[in-house]
């Protein structure tokens, strides 16, 4: 396996268990998180503040999975193009198309940049 889809496997168990803490440790220290269409976090603090916000609108019941992923790479960047499944004890299981960006630093560790589990539907909510 790549070592994204290692850190994105990563990320979907902490988002389920809210291990917030290793969560927080995958993104860099400016990324950004498409929170919904039309609002974003930025940087680790508002980012886990999104993350337990969203927990508590979910009932603390939040479970995340990739269906398929593409990671296309280059230099000390990589895109990937996700299937990202998301259900909740009050949403019934949804795939979304998302799309993340990593980078990778001088340490050669990858962490997330963006994370936009919207996808292009974002194209579609500010049409």
């Amino acid at each position: 396996m790549h070592p994204i889809e290692l850190l994105v496997s990563k990320a979907d168990a902490a988002i389920n268990e809210e291990d917030f803490d290793t969560l927080i440790d995958i993104y860099s220290d400016d990324a950004v998180l498409v929170i919904k269409p039309g609002m974003n976090a930025v940087g680790k603090e508002q980012i886990r503040k999104a993350f337990e916000a969203i927990a508590a609108h979910f009932e603390h019941s939040l479970d995340v999975r990739q269906a398929g992923m593409a990671i296309l790479e280059t230099g000390d960047t990589a895109l990937v193009l996700a299937k990202t499944v998301v259900s909740a004890k009050n949403l019934q299981a949804t795939e979304r198309k998302a799309t993340y960006v990593f980078k990778r630093g001088s340490d050669n560790r990858w962490v997330c940049a963006i994370d936009n589990s919207y996808g292009h539907d974002l194209l579609e909510a500010t049409a």
